[in-house]
């Protein structure tokens, strides 16, 4: 009856509209618990937020000290060598490819000059390697 190109825009329509109402009727569906106001310790409401951001930052050091047993630094010292090198790595794989593919650019444009471009290339993906290699040496 209708041609599927003039039945496009009023259907994407109905569509969207079902699909907001449909969306709307769901978050109405939960109804929020009503806000009761309880006070708060009074210890803790008098400790001022740097004393407890002191406290939550000494907490590692103190459970490494409280015992030989502990492993938190060791832990957290993996867990931060981790995402170094993954972070190096990451960053030197993007730079090379974003090099790579600039040089490939070049050459095809002015295949003339294909040995200097690809001598910088090679000077340029060393020094962005050993970035990687600086990663892996300090993160160990």
């Amino acid at each position: 009856i209708f041609p599927a190109a003039k039945m496009s825009a009023p259907r994407s329509l109905v569509l969207t509209g079902a699909v907001l109402l449909s969306c709307g009727a769901f978050f109405s569906a939960f109804v929020p618990a009503p806000l009761r106001r309880t006070p708060a310790p009074a210890s803790s409401s008098n400790l001022p937020t740097a004393a407890m951001s002191a406290a939550a930052l000494v907490a590692p050091t103190a459970a490494h000290a409280a015992g030989e047993g502990s492993v938190w630094i060791p832990a957290l010292s993996a867990v931060g060598a981790g995402f170094a090198i993954g972070l190096a790595a990451i960053g030197s794989g993007v730079g090379q490819g974003i090099a790579s593919g600039r040089c490939i650019d070049g050459i095809s444009r002015q295949p003339e000059v294909a040995d200097d471009l690809r001598g910088v290339l090679l000077l340029s993906l060393a020094f962005m390697e050993s970035l990687t290699i600086y990663g892996l040496v300090i993160a160990l």
